[in-house]
């Protein structure tokens, strides 16, 4: 039998286990700043719409590195493959560590990772409010794909994709 319950104060904590039974990839968002590149691990990454080719993710308010991505008019969404765990941690804890990193900017200085799954070269196109996080929806100007199996995230915990069907 399911365990039931009314979202609230009170049950923030099952709240947020219920929603980590949704495995999602991860994904590092980065843009440059005036202080040089700036990226953040997200999870909260999902497509939108495929004419305009269209995607969104959603910073939390409260995170430190929001306010770059939030007026920024450019930014690349990396998704990362199932062995690029320490580039997740990495940017969960130091948006500001490129150091040893294999990237480059890109013609609008958006900085580029390489060896992702999948990457998507982005303009912002609207901001809305979401709660405690904002919703960034962008407009996709490249996009690049790689082989691999992609880095996933399922009830707090990091782990790779089994096929078991």
């Amino acid at each position: 039998m399911p365990t039931e319950f009314l979202p609230g104060p009170d049950t923030q904590r099952a709240f947020r286990d219920a929603l980590g039974l949704f495995g999602t990839g991860v994904t590092v968002v980065t843009t440059t700043t005036a202080q040089g590149p700036v990226g953040i691990t997200a999870n909260s990454f999902s497509s939108l719409s495929l004419d305009p080719p269209l995607v969104l993710w959603s910073p939390a308010k409260a995170a430190r590195r929001a306010t770059h991505f939030l007026n920024a008019p450019h930014y690349a969404i990396h998704v990362l493959t199932q062995d690029q765990f320490a580039l997740c941690a990495r940017f969960a804890a130091d948006g500001f560590d490129f150091d040893g990193l294999d990237w480059a900017p890109n013609e609008n200085n958006t900085p580029l990772i390489a060896g992702c799954l999948a990457r998507f070269e982005c303009r912002r196109t609207a901001l809305h409010d979401g709660g405690d996080h904002k919703i960034v929806v962008g407009q996709v100007e490249k996009a690049a794909t790689a082989d691999g199996d992609p880095l996933m995230f399922f009830k707090g915990t990091y782990g790779a994709f089994a096929s078991a069907i």
